[in-house]
Order: structure tokens, then sequence, then C-alpha cells
């Protein structure tokens, strides 16, 4: 399997969680999110489902099995949709620009 644990700490730091909250969010312990991390233990199907849901990320991006990480947005209302969308192209536009 992929790096599964770097991605998985990568994504729980870009929201801004330490290891404790997301296994209060997951309904986990601490150590069951230190054991995916270190790659100790491999989550199963369930536990991929979660986390694509609190990251908004699809199971295949947090396997590795695609690299481009795509938003799910499923849960949003059409205007914060809208919000996302422009926000996504006026950043790409400042990164194309520099």
């Amino acid at each position: 399997m992929f790096d599964f644990g770097n991605r998985l700490k990568e994504l729980r730091k870009q929201i801004g969680l330490n290891q404790s909250e997301l296994a209060e969010r997951m309904n986990v312990t601490k150590s069951v999110i230190s054991y995916y991390e270190n790659q100790d233990r491999s989550p199963s199907p369930d536990v991929l489902i979660k986390l694509s849901n609190i990251f908004h990320v699809t199971t295949d991006y947090l396997l590795g099995l695609e690299n481009e990480q795509v938003l799910i947005v499923s849960d949003l209302s059409e205007d914060d949709v809208e919000f996302v969308k422009q926000t996504i192209e006026r950043l790409s536009d400042k990164s194309n620009n520099k």
C-alpha cells in the first residue's frame, strides 16, 4: 500500500487537527491514529470511508491510487460550492502569475 500514514498525517495537519482530535472525530483512541500514521496498522474499508468524509477527499486519494486531491463537496450548499470554485480559481490564477 502507498504510504497511507504520511498522507493521513499531511491531511490531518492541513485541517489543523492533532491526533487526539482526529481520534475523537473517528470515535477511536489516539493510539489508533498513531498506528495508522506509523503504518503499524492498516485501516479497514469503514475507517477509510470515515476518513475520506472528514477530509473531503476520495478513498483513492487516501490510499495513493490517485495523486490529485479531489475535494468532495456533496454536503455543501450550491452557494458554498460556488464560493469554493471561485476561491480555487483565484488561488490558481495567483499561483500562475508568480
